[in-house]
């Protein structure tokens, strides 16, 4: 299964796994399965950061350098047919990033995994919950 990872599962894989349930562990953890990460996340990752709502200790490029050492993932491209299609779907909120993930996940047929119940309740792409 090809699994693109929404900014917070990707965060809680590597940090707060207890926050994730069983069944996305299992997923996550399954070798035969893809782990594909937008480069959104990177960047929402480092607006955190910016932002202080996230502090890793050694800094985020550092950080980020050794999680990415850690758990690699496929690098989900971002390019003009997945920006075009970010705009033939409605969600239920206006996250510019939630429009580019399910934009992705449906050009490159991956599963989103998510914890966000807007996505969840759109079902604009195919999704696999952590509830």
């Amino acid at each position: 299964m090809k699994l693109l990872l929404d900014t917070h599962i990707w965060l809680w894989s590597l940090s707060e796994r207890s926050r994730l349930r069983h069944h996305i562990l299992r997923e996550i953890g399954h070798v035969q399965n893809e782990l594909w990460l937008s480069p959104l996340s990177v960047w929402e990752f480092l607006m955190l950061c910016r932002k202080r709502r996230l502090a890793p200790a050694e800094g985020p490029q550092e950080w980020l350098a050794k999680a990415m050492a850690r758990a690699p993932m496929r690098d989900a491209p971002l390019t003009f047919e997945v920006a075009v299609e970010s705009e033939q779907f409605q969600l239920p909120h206006a996250d510019s990033v939630d429009r580019f993930l399910v934009a992705t996940a449906r050009i490159l047929d991956l599963t989103l995994i998510t914890g966000d119940r807007n996505l969840i309740e759109a079902k604009k792409c195919q999704i696999m919950a952590n509830k």
